[in-house]
């Protein structure tokens, strides 16, 4: 899932880990959970083939900005395996990044849709879908695994974009940081040892997005930031 418009070595290597990625079952829960979502289906996607494995990360694997979610959603990237694909996180999420020049279209519905981002990789903390979105710590932990060997192929990494507390909270629990010392908030901005900066944003779920707790000009101004940060102005 690691694409760009230049393949690098990254590429590869980020291509052959998410091939393991696909066959790890290491989570009975979310096992049994993600496949029997992708049996009993949502009655708009019957005549679909869902994806029911882990999803891999997305984006360009020279990227500076990283943003990083919880989990794939049930009938999301769970049935595209494309994080953020094919539901309502993503059609907020998505036309943020077309705003901002970070991505070649404002949609993302399945795989092959032609979309690219621009200098921006995406991924989340647990990358199977959990029953009521709630991993529980031992599935964070398991998880985390593949966290550790994603973000190390990923190099140019200068700014993390968490997106809600758990994946914020994930991040620093990676990185072996107290979580007390750098506090979640909606635009919170947090320099970690080792240089790179942690912004935080309300998730972009349905739930946020629609009661106006995050707002389309609340996330630009967010986004902006990163993309300075960053260096993708």
């Amino acid at each position: 899932m690691a694409t760009s418009r230049s393949r690098t070595p990254a590429t590869q290597e980020l291509d052959d880990l998410y091939v393991e990625l696909r066959s790890c079952r290491r989570c009975p829960r979310l096992v049994a959970w993600r496949e029997e979502v992708g049996r009993k289906k949502r009655r708009a996607y019957q005549d679909e083939t869902y994806w029911a494995r882990p999803v891999p990360g997305f984006g360009d694997p020279r990227a500076r900005l990283l943003i990083f979610g919880l989990a794939p959603g049930a009938h999301g990237s769970n049935r595209t395996g494309r994080m953020f694909t094919g539901d309502a996180s993503g059609r907020f999420l998505y036309p943020a990044l077309w705003r901002a020049g970070l991505a070649s279209q404002p949609h993302s519905e399945n795989r092959g849709d032609g979309l690219e981002l621009h200098g921006v990789y995406i991924t989340a903390a647990v990358r199977c879908v959990p029953p009521g979105n709630k991993p529980t710590r031992a599935e964070f932990a398991a998880c985390s695994v593949w966290t550790a060997r994603e973000l190390t192929l990923l190099l140019g990494l200068r700014v993390y974009l968490a997106l809600g507390r758990l994946a914020h909270d994930a991040l620093l629990e990676h990185h072996g940081l107290v979580k007390a010392r750098f506090p979640f908030a909606h635009g919170a901005e947090h320099t970690l040892p080792d240089g790179r900066v942690l912004l935080d944003s309300y998730h972009v779920s349905r739930q946020n997005t629609q009661t106006g707790r995050l707002t389309a000009a609340m996330f630009d101004e967010v986004l902006t930031r990163a993309k300075a940060l960053a260096g993708l102005n």
